[in-house]
């Protein structure tokens, strides 16, 4: 099927896995890839690294970095398995989205992967790797270099002499199912026929800050950074 004129069955979903928003689109996404059979490629973008304050160290200076760390443990394992890295981004962000615990612990990250059925040595393997630093570090140029920002971040074949064909988003909470969670990928791909169309948002009342704050509240409580979140372009 050509993707650019028959609708894309491909796609890039670049996430980090600290980033509450693009954890509850990728349940989404993983919701309409499995009744679409879509191909889905799980991708790295660092939140760390954009929002970096000046003087401060690139994460892949450090010796253990929140998202960058998670995201390593992730190009280590999508080596071998491209699956693993989108179950270990399923776990750990239920980790820390949904149960309030603390993924970005590297002690957590084992406890994780031993519970997935991996070996728990796996996080020291991917560290003492330094090539991973490479895997996440390229994944989140290419977003950069499209002129993106965030995430979630899909990116969809044809990109190239066509840089119109990614977008952010969606951002939601309550990501739909079944057929609705077909009609919204409907509309979203729908706005890759409209290359200058560059925003949309739907105005947040009180009421809806405050659901917000409900369904992200295990991030809240679990997360040891502060949040930064500088002006899109």
């Amino acid at each position: 099927m050509d993707d650019t004129t028959a609708g894309p069955t491909r796609v890039a979903f670049h996430f980090d896995v600290i980033c509450p928003w693009a954890y509850q689109t990728s349940l989404w996404m993983r919701e309409v890839r499995d009744r679409l059979g879509l191909d889905v490629d799980w991708r790295f973008f660092s939140l760390e690294e954009v929002n970096r304050a000046e003087g401060k160290k690139h994460p892949w200076e450090r010796e253990w970095s929140y998202g960058w760390s998670m995201m390593r443990i992730g190009a280590f394992l999508k080596r071998s398995d491209p699956g693993l890295n989108d179950a270990w981004y399923l776990r750990a962000g239920t980790a820390l989205h949904v149960e309030g615990r603390q993924p970005h612990r590297p002690e957590v990250a084992r406890d994780l992967l031993d519970e997935m059925g991996l070996d728990p040595g796996i996080v020291d393997e991917a560290l003492a790797d330094e090539t991973t630093h490479d895997d996440v570090k390229n994944d989140h140029e290419d977003v950069l270099a499209l002129g993106g920002w965030g995430v979630p971040t899909l990116v969809f074949p044809g990109v190239g002499e066509d840089t119109s064909r990614k977008l952010f988003g969606p951002v939601l909470i309550e990501p739909p199912t079944g057929e609705a969670a077909d009609r919204l990928w409907e509309l979203v791909v729908g706005w890759l026929d409209y290359p200058y169309l560059f925003e949309l948002q739907r105005p947040k009342t009180p009421e809806d800050l405050t659901e917000i704050g409900n369904v992200f509240r295990p991030y809240v409580e679990a997360r040891e950074w502060n949040t930064v979140a500088n002006p899109t372009p």
